[in-house]
């Protein structure tokens, strides 16, 4: 018995189709403004998955309690630091944007200069020349410059708000992946398997291990940079040091480094006299400001075998694409898609061959197709 194929409906297939994209459209344009708080959030309670499994079984195995440390504990590093920055932002940023917009600038006369030994008088007799033969004109010049900058800034601060939105919904939705976590891992390697079967599942765990070596050799780096260079101010007795140990994370996030919070203070306490806790500053910068080159490349290799270059890329991309949000996301985003790409290319061997041989039959194979 010969069976007949059925037509197909082409009208059904674009309707169906259509409505398909329709709903897809419509969810991620609903969901579209929790994204980058999800992302971050899931980027977080990944790295932090298997600190949290431990405070569970000490905690008699309990995962609510486990659930409300590990929210204690993001307040801490995340939502707290944060605030503070923002806070001391708000509070000192009236003055100097008063001082600005009353044009009330001139050059600093450096009378500090008297102070260094050997070139400081040289330094300070140049240094008030160029101001007198040519300090009004130089100022005039960069006025315009600094009120453009200036507005620039003040512009920024509405990201700061966006910012403090996203860092409200990454503490909600820890809060929820914490708590469901098997559930919904368990449900995305189901979706994966149900669109590649196990390449689907494998692509789902390499994206696991790339989010968690850059969780860890980032953020935990930066943390730990901080935390001592800031323990470091403190001791030095550097005023607002707490203020100052939030700006070196920021900088430690986005690859700067610590050392641009810590030599001016250095320089700061040699300036004021104080050259015993100057040079125990200066020693301990040292170990923190280096530090990252030993730190880093382990905790990475820890998660996944990522090039630092890419890293670094996706911090500053993201910072450029997403705002200060982009400091957590970019970087997954180039590690996940480098760890399934590398995946893929070492499915295939790579070529052997002699590359002049292979050029060589490429020419002949066209030299034949002309002839032809």
């Amino acid at each position: 018995m010969v069976k007949v194929s059925q037509p197909k409906d082409l009208l059904q297939i674009l309707l169906s189709v259509l409505f398909i994209s329709v709903m897809i459209i419509a969810c991620l344009w609903i969901v579209r403004p929790f994204v980058l708080g999800f992302a971050w959030a899931g980027t977080i309670v990944m790295a932090t998955w298997p600190l949290m499994l431990s405070i569970q079984r000490l905690l008699w195995g309990k995962r609510s309690l486990a659930v409300l440390v590990m929210t204690l504990l993001l307040l801490m590093l995340f939502v707290v630091p944060v605030a503070l920055l923002v806070n001391s932002l708000v509070d000192n940023s009236g003055v100097v944007v008063d001082w600005v917009s009353k044009g009330n600038m001139a050059l600093p006369k450096f009378e500090w200069l008297h102070a260094v030994p050997l070139v400081g008088d040289k330094l300070y007799a140049g240094w008030n020349t160029l101001v007198d033969s040519g300090g009004s004109a130089i100022m005039a010049k960069v006025r315009p410059y600094i009120g453009a900058t200036t507005t620039w800034f003040l512009g920024q601060a509405i990201h700061v708000g966006s910012f403090l939105m996203h860092c409200g919904l990454m503490l909600l939705f820890s809060v929820l992946l914490y708590a469901k976590g098997e559930t919904l891992g368990n449900g995305i390697r189901h979706f994966a398997f149900r669109l590649s079967g196990q390449r689907g599942d494998a692509a789902v765990l390499l994206a696991g291990q790339a989010i968690r070596a850059v969780a860890l050799g980032v953020v935990v780096t930066a943390l730990v940079q901080s935390v001592l260079g800031g323990f470091g101010l403190a001791l030095a007795g550097i005023p607002n040091a707490t203020l100052l140990t939030v700006l070196m994370l920021l900088c430690c996030l986005v690859q700067i480094g610590p050392l641009l919070v810590l030599v001016p203070s250095i320089a700061w306490l040699y300036w004021t006299g104080d050259t015993t806790w100057g040079t125990v500053l200066l020693v301990w910068s040292c170990v923190v400001g280096t530090m990252d080159n030993f730190i880093r490349p382990v905790l990475i290799r820890m998660g996944a075998d990522l090039p630092m270059i890419l890293i670094l890329s996706g911090v500053i991309g993201g910072l450029i694409a997403f705002g200060m949000i982009g400091l957590f996301i970019g970087p997954v985003l180039l590690a996940v898609s480098y760890r399934l790409i590398s995946v893929w290319m070492h499915e295939a061997p790579q070529p052997l061959d002699d590359p002049h041989q292979v050029v060589e039959l490429l020419e002949e194979h066209e030299g034949e197709t002309l002839a032809k």
